[in-house]
């Protein structure tokens, strides 16, 4: 673990800057690829580990990837014909890779491989995803719901799969798993989340329908596919990560003077939600679409220092502000007034328990925060900082503590600096580009 110290910023945050690219459409442009028909070029990678862990995870399943440079690969797929003895395949701390690959290779008649992770990923909950690929028919194991899990391929029916939580994980492993049955499968959802996973197939020309849960666009999601179907290698360009761009926004938003501009971010509406909440509470925020990038809205989004009240997110809104709910707690420890998430349980499943985390690092800068099973309520004031941090390794936690260390009155010691590799390695360089 690596300690570093992150002081109030000196003065106003400024410039233009770009972000990773997203992991979420990262992990899908290799591993899809890597079951497609041809080869492609995939461009604009993230080098955090998370992908890396996909890149690493398709080449030990017998898919050709070649880097050709730090942030591109050629991928030359295997036709839905994995290598069928691979053995253990290492996922580290990546829950999409481990989640997408039950449902890629549960199809695979003959294949027997077991799926580990780290400490982290080893506690998130495994069942979640084995249950649901079990009524086409997957022979999962889980290790009392977790990690390790053994997937042994065979034969799958289509069924009609409804989900208890939107899980865009959950749904992708489903879909896959779907694609390499016999017959229509389809996966219904409470709420809709995010749809990388629809886009990108589509793109590769298989064909889906997506819905409402009612089939008719209302009440959640319903996404349709129809197997056994073949997928065509596509090229694809990652566009900048919106939870990356978000740090960088709620940071403008939260110093005085500041002006921050991020280039080339993805802009697919079901990412946006915390945009939403931010401009609830009066962040001063522009978005513009500049271009359709692989079937992905992709543009800029500049944020302002502003004065921010409390705001309010119920269960409905989570899915699509899962990943930056840390963070909007962070920015409610600056607003007037006191801000509410509920229905955000899942937080509790994450790389470490989020609710809990969050209110101990908004309690250690003096921010009162009354903890719920499902989430929090965070009374704004004025974060005085001088303390230290326990990230539990968590990416999304340090950087949300070293957001708030830059608005704070002292600087905030962050325990496991190193674990923003994880998604944003460059995220202190970034910081400091534009002032901090």
């Amino acid at each position: 673990m690596s300690e570093r110290t992150v002081l109030p910023a000196a003065g106003p945050l400024r410039g233009r800057v770009s972000v990773p690219g997203d992991k979420s459409i990262a992990h899908r442009a290799v591993m899809f690829n890597a079951a497609g028909q041809g080869e492609a070029l995939v461009r604009g990678l993230p080098s955090g580990r998370d992908v890396a862990s996909t890149m690493a995870a398709m080449a030990g399943l017998g898919a050709g990837i070649e880097r050709l440079g730090l942030d591109s690969v050629r991928v030359r797929g295997r036709d839905l014909v994995f290598d069928r003895s691979p053995g253990r395949i290492d996922c580290e701390n990546s829950g999409t890779t481990m989640r997408l690959l039950c449902g890629l290779l549960a199809g695979q008649q003959g294949l027997d491989a077991t799926l580990v992770g780290d400490a982290s990923l080893s506690r998130r909950p495994m069942r979640r995803v084995a249950e649901p690929l079990a009524r086409l028919g997957a022979l999962i194991e889980t290790t009392e719901g977790h990690a390790p899990v053994r997937i042994r391929g065979g034969l799958l029916t289509g069924a009609e799969v409804a989900l208890a939580v939107a899980s865009a994980q959950v749904k992708s492993a489903v879909i896959l798993a779907g694609l390499q049955g016999q017959g229509t499968t389809a996966v219904v959802e409470p709420a809709s989340s995010r749809d990388h996973t629809e886009r990108l197939l589509r793109a590769m020309g298989v064909d889906l329908i997506v819905g409402g849960a009612d089939g008719h666009g209302a009440g959640g999601c319903r996404v349709e596919v129809s197997g056994p179907a073949a997928l065509a290698c596509v090229d694809v360009l990652v566009p900048g990560d919106p939870s990356s761009a978000a740090f960088l926004l709620v940071a403008a938003a939260i110093v005085p003077g500041s002006e921050v501009t991020i280039d080339g971010v993805l802009l697919n509406p079901t990412r946006l939600g915390f945009l939403h909440v931010l401009r609830r509470m009066g962040a001063d925020i522009q978005c513009s679409v500049d271009a359709l990038v692989g079937g992905e809205e992709v543009g800029t989004i500049t944020a302002r220092f502003s004065r921010l009240r409390a705001f309010e997110v119920a269960a409905d809104e989570v899915p699509a502000t899962i990943d930056e709910l840390p963070l909007l707690a962070v920015a409610a420890a600056f607003a007037d007034g006191m801000s509410v998430v509920r229905g955000a349980a899942e937080l509790r499943v994450k790389e470490s328990d989020r609710i809990a985390a969050t209110a101990a690092l908004l309690g250690a800068m003096g921010i009162r925060v009354d903890v719920f099973d499902d989430g929090f309520c965070v009374h704004g004031g004025v974060p005085r900082g001088g303390a230290s941090v326990l990230t539990h390794g968590d990416h999304r936690i340090a950087m949300s503590a070293a957001v708030a260390a830059l608005a704070c009155v002292e600087g905030v010691t962050v325990d496991d600096a190193e674990s923003v590799a994880v998604s944003f390695p460059e995220f202190f360089d970034v910081l400091a580009r534009l002032g901090a």
